[in-house]
């Protein structure tokens, strides 16, 4: 604690032995705040108060017919945006403070000032924002305030909207190369239909449906030929056993069928118009011959076992007229059901040999059926967007989407908001007298003296025998008194001074 109070008692004297240069010091310190503080020009601060409305009847409305626009989004974007360089340069030739740049680091100095001065505050939860700006001149500051308000609404409408139109842009640019791509599709299947005719597949059905359905038909009028067959010979029996003649009797001439003689005509007919196009192997000339060669021989088979009857009349009864008929209706039918046997077995004998062909083509009709869909479904999908784009677009254009309300329009405010020179000039006294006590001590450092026989002794290290007082004549005396109250004069006058630039600040506001 004594070294504590010692130190105190080397720092008093220490200022009182500079106390001229630590009021020299104060004063020119404060004088120089003081005048400082004066010359600051006024700021006057403009400000604007909006509500941003994001909320409208028209989303429930719209609901599932379109994309929604995120109205919160893009007012939160241009919140961020809004003080970007090219909007504060924009500002900036507005307002006419680029008049005394007299060359870009000017003009960029400006910006950056403009950048760092302007302030935007407010939540998205109150959707309440405010924009602020300090200017030396009232007019200024309700310009600024003014211009930045113009492009934060402008740009929340025009942003969507020109999005909108390059979404729809883009989608056109697409439906466009799928259109092209759907029409190579288009004519590659019709080319390739055109090329396979007669190979692909019908009504869905694939090449083993269509084999088997084909051998299905071939079996079942294989069976139908033999029950004809069987119907017409039993007839060809009754015939046989009616025509035949008792013992003794006279062989009468044995009759003739017309129907297979007329049958065995036109097969021959056939065989040859088909020879003048196919070779021998052609499937329908195999076939044909071997029709011939049936008829041929039941020719034959009925010419050996037929008996004329010895009774002239009896080829004329009923009975075998009857049969006749019938005979010939069976011949007719068995005829049928052979050319249609004739036919399926062609058919199959196609099949068969398309086998190793069917199923690649069938593959290759697949892909481009596949292709198409896929290209259709694609440009189906994106008409069906362009127009939820466009219906997007108008919307996020509309004004009830968005609406902005200017609480508290921008104006020039009459009285300046700052600086604050009460707080500056007070600062500065301080400061000044902060200064002076600094000063003497720095230079009691530098010019350091013994004040007390205890620091003579810690320094040295030597005894001390005994101290001489100071004698003061009556003039040295006289001499000291005026100068204590020079120096306590010049305390009050500083003092005085501060309280007389107080009482300006607060009468007088610059």
């Amino acid at each position: 604690m004594a070294d504590i109070i010692a130190l105190i008692l080397n720092f008093l004297k220490a200022l009182g032995k500079y106390r001229w240069h630590a009021v020299a010091i104060t004063w020119v310190v404060a004088i120089a705040g003081w005048i400082v503080v004066l010359a600051l020009p006024n700021q006057y601060e403009a400000s604007a108060r909006v509500y941003v409305d994001t909320q409208s009847i028209l989303r429930p409305l719209m609901a599932g017919m379109t994309t929604m626009p995120a109205m919160e989004q893009q007012v939160l974007f241009m919140r961020r945006t809004l003080f970007s360089r090219p909007n504060v340069e924009r500002v900036v030739r507005e307002v006419d403070l680029d008049v005394g740049a007299k060359n870009s680091k000017e003009f960029d100095r400006i910006v950056d000032n403009l950048m760092s001065s302007i302030k935007m505050a407010g939540t998205e939860r109150d959707d309440i924002y405010t924009i602020s700006y300090t200017a030396t001149s009232a007019k200024l500051g309700r310009d600024v305030v003014q211009a930045f308000l113009t492009i934060f609404v402008e740009g929340s409408f025009s942003g969507k909207r020109q999005d909108s139109e390059k979404a729809v842009q883009f989608i056109d640019d697409q439906i466009r190369g799928y259109e092209e791509r759907l029409t190579n599709a288009e004519n590659a299947l019709k080319e390739f239909k055109i090329k396979h005719m007669g190979m692909l597949p019908n009504q869905g059905a694939d090449y083993n449906s269509r084999m088997m359905s084909t051998t299905e038909a071939l079996n079942q009028a294989r069976l139908e030929l033999s029950e004809a067959e069987q119907a017409r010979n039993a007839i060809r029996r009754q015939i046989s056993g009616d025509t035949r003649s008792a013992p003794g009797q006279r062989p009468l001439p044995i009759p003739t069928d017309p129907a297979l003689d007329e049958r065995i005509t036109s097969v021959n007919k056939t065989l040859d118009a088909l020879r003048t196009q196919y070779t021998e192997q052609h499937p329908d000339i195999v076939a044909n011959r071997r029709l011939l060669e049936q008829l041929l021989a039941r020719r034959a088979e009925d010419a050996k076992n037929a008996k004329p009857s010895a009774d002239p009349g009896a080829s004329y009864s009923p009975m075998l007229q009857q049969l006749n008929v019938a005979l010939s209706e069976a011949e007719a039918r068995v005829a049928s059901l052979q050319a249609r046997v004739n036919e399926y077995s062609a058919r199959a004998a196609s099949l068969r040999g398309q086998s190793a062909q069917v199923p690649e083509i069938e593959a290759q009709l697949a892909q481009l059926n596949r292709d198409y869909e896929v290209n259709r479904e694609n440009y189906q999908k994106l008409v069906e967007r362009r127009e939820s784009a466009k219906l997007s677009g108008d919307l996020s254009s509309a004004t009830d989407m968005l609406s902005f309300r200017v609480i508290d329009p921008p104006l020039a405010p009459a009285t300046p908001s700052g600086p604050n020179r009460l707080q500056l000039f007070t600062a500065v006294f301080v400061a000044a007298l902060a200064a002076g006590l600094a000063g003497a001590f720095l230079l009691s450092q530098v010019r350091p003296t013994f004040l007390s026989q205890a620091s003579l002794r810690e320094v040295t290290g030597l005894p001390i025998l005994g101290a001489i007082s100071m004698n003061w004549t009556a003039e040295q005396t006289v001499l000291r008194k005026r100068r204590l109250y020079g120096l306590a004069a010049s305390v009050l006058l500083l003092f005085g001074a501060y309280g007389a630039g107080l009482t300006a600040i607060l009468v007088l506001p610059l």
